[in-house]
């Protein structure tokens, strides 16, 4: 016969449940069959005896009541009971000290707060460039202070009159700044020098963050063969996680994330769509090319832009594609097949010299209508992209681009022929955002030829700069944009948009100190050299038939360009 379990203990009257089901008045000990000397303990569907379950009551006291009981029970269950009493003591225990850590925490941080920021001692900057040179690998720089004092430093900076350290200059303060943010973001000295000159301080900080995060992958829809729709619909059956790039694009998609690569789906091998950055798509809508124009795009590869110009044309017209890099244009030609384009012509030249080489499009073709000039540069806009741009540019390299992109720019213009019906534009962009290679080249086109700025037809972006540190430009240049990362999550971007007026070319000045004294007054840098030239020309006939020394010609001639300005 099966043995009959332990008498549980309820509220009421002392109950005991058999195992046939009978309900028995009773002691409360143990019965045990003869033949087996076990015992089984019949317990609820939970696994838990039920009375227990209900009456519990804090630890203290359910532990002073459960003693005079655990005499009847046996030994497994008063060890359970046990481990269960310690277990909720160690809980108990645990929540109290998180509850001290917390509470230690907050006033901890209230200390951080209220602890006014202070300037380490020479002696302490010197030690951490000791320990920086001769000990990196074993101790490298404790980012996290060098954080904090980051974030202490911009709010002294901020409110540097009620903040600041007795007898410390802003200077000192800029200086440890410019060390701090050099170290944690690993910029080089010279290129955090020339962001300091372009942004605010609170601002510099969110572009120097926003160069640590990648940009989002966009594409753009080749119109040429699918609508952008349709192409949405088929990625997203491929497991894309998509969303349109924004109202200012009709064809751009930015992609979250994939399930498939996005450069090898039957999408993109058929030429559905280009894997293009968003800020490529402005300078081509800010060329608004039209229907059977003749278009140039200066510096083309890899071909992005040119089978965007090609798909708003809709495959009419004329396109000529060129780059001075040879090797690149096997990607263009590349491209072009894919995306379905017909209407391109690509060639390998050098953009400095292509008016002088292409003569004949004067006379053939009548000049273009509109030239795009994707100008190289140091590539400070795009340092997600490529951080190497960090450590590896300084003053020679920024110099090296700007000289460059005056030659190239003069080049554009030169290839535009100003009584086009339609067209007349040149559109200049590069992947910069310093001020040399942007704002100087402008102004000096401005100078050089006969064209003026007129606006981008973007919505968005930030004006250009009119005056730069001891710099003043053309009021007109703020009609240039520029785009950042940390503002429109995009690469660095500047496009300026000229229309030109005159294919004729000023004649050169000889006078930089009516340049530097008056930089746009044109009409007066036009009236005035005709004088000097009679003048100049006069003192030269005379003197043919017995000719000065040159030292004295040097002489004459500076006599005869400072007389019109004493006038």
């Amino acid at each position: 016969a099966p043995a009959k379990a332990r008498k549980i203990p309820s509220k009421g009257n002392n109950v005991e449940l058999s195992s046939d089901g009978e309900v028995e008045e009773g002691s409360w000990e143990m019965e045990e069959e003869d033949e087996e000397g076990s015992s089984e303990e019949m317990v609820d569907d939970y696994g838990a005896s039920s009375s227990e379950e209900e009456e519990l009551l804090p630890i203290e006291k359910a532990a002073l009541k459960q003693k005079p009981d655990r005499g009847g029970l046996s030994e497994d269950e008063s060890e359970e009971e046990e481990d269960e009493e310690e277990e909720a003591i160690e809980e108990a225990s645990r929540q109290k000290t998180g509850q001290k850590e917390e509470e230690s925490s907050d006033l901890q941080l209230n200390l951080d707060i209220d602890e006014q920021f202070k300037l380490p001692t020479n002696e302490q900057i010197e030690r951490e460039d000791i320990l920086f040179i001769f000990f990196l690998p074993a101790e490298p720089p404790d980012l996290h202070i060098i954080h904090q004092r980051i974030k202490g430093n911009m709010e002294v900076l901020q409110d540097f009159a009620g903040k600041r350290e007795e007898g410390r200059t802003r200077q000192e303060y800029l200086a440890l700044l410019r060390r701090d943010m050099a170290a944690y973001y690993s910029y080089s000295d010279f290129l955090l020098m020339k962001l300091m000159d372009i942004f605010p301080l609170p601002e510099l900080i969110n572009f120097l963050e926003a160069n640590e995060v990648p940009r989002p992958v966009t594409i753009r829809t080749n119109t040429l063969k699918t609508r952008r729709r349709d192409l949405a619909q088929a990625l997203i059956n491929r497991g894309v996680n998509l969303d349109p790039l924004g109202k200012w694009s009709k064809t751009g998609l930015v992609i979250y994330d994939s399930s498939v690569p996005i450069g090898a789906t039957p999408e993109y091998l058929a030429g559905h769509y280009m894997l293009q950055g968003a800020s490529s798509l402005l300078p081509v809508m800010a060329l608004a090319p039209q229907e059977n124009e003749r278009i140039l795009d200066m510096c083309c590869a890899p071909g992005g832009k040119t089978s965007y110009i090609a798909q708003l044309m809709k495959n009419t017209g004329m396109i000529l594609a060129n780059d001075s890099n040879a090797e690149r244009l096997r990607s263009v030609v590349g491209n072009l097949h894919r995306l379905g384009v017909t209407n391109a012509v690509v060639s390998n030249c050098d953009g400095r010299q292509f008016p002088k080489v292409c003569s004949s499009c004067f006379e053939v073709l009548g000049g273009f209508d509109r030239v795009l000039l994707d100008a190289p540069c140091s590539g400070t806009g795009i340092i997600s992209k490529d951080p190497a741009v960090k450590t590896n540019k300084d003053e020679k390299d920024i110099l090296r681009c700007a000289h460059l992109q005056k030659e190239l720019i003069l080049s554009a213009i030169d290839s535009v022929n100003a009584a086009s019906e339609t067209g007349g534009y040149i559109v200049y962009c590069t992947c910069s955002i310093t001020v040399e290679e942007n704002e100087w080249v402008v102004d000096y086109a401005l100078k050089k030829r006969n064209v003026r700025l007129v606006a981008t037809g973007l919505d968005f972006g930030k004006e250009g700069f009119t005056r730069f540190k001891d710099r003043r430009f053309h009021p007109s240049l703020k009609c240039t944009r520029r785009f950042y990362p940390h503002t429109h999550n995009m690469d660095g971007f500047f496009i300026a948009k000229f229309k030109k007026f005159s294919n004729a070319i000023p004649q050169a000045q000889k006078e930089p100190a009516v340049e530097a004294a008056s930089p746009s007054a044109v009409p007066d840098t036009v009236t005035e050299p005709q004088p000097k030239k009679k003048k100049l020309e006069g003192s030269k006939a005379d003197k043919e038939q017995k000719p000065p020394q040159p030292a004295l010609k040097k002489k004459h001639s500076l006599q005869a360009q400072r007389r019109p300005l004493k006038a």
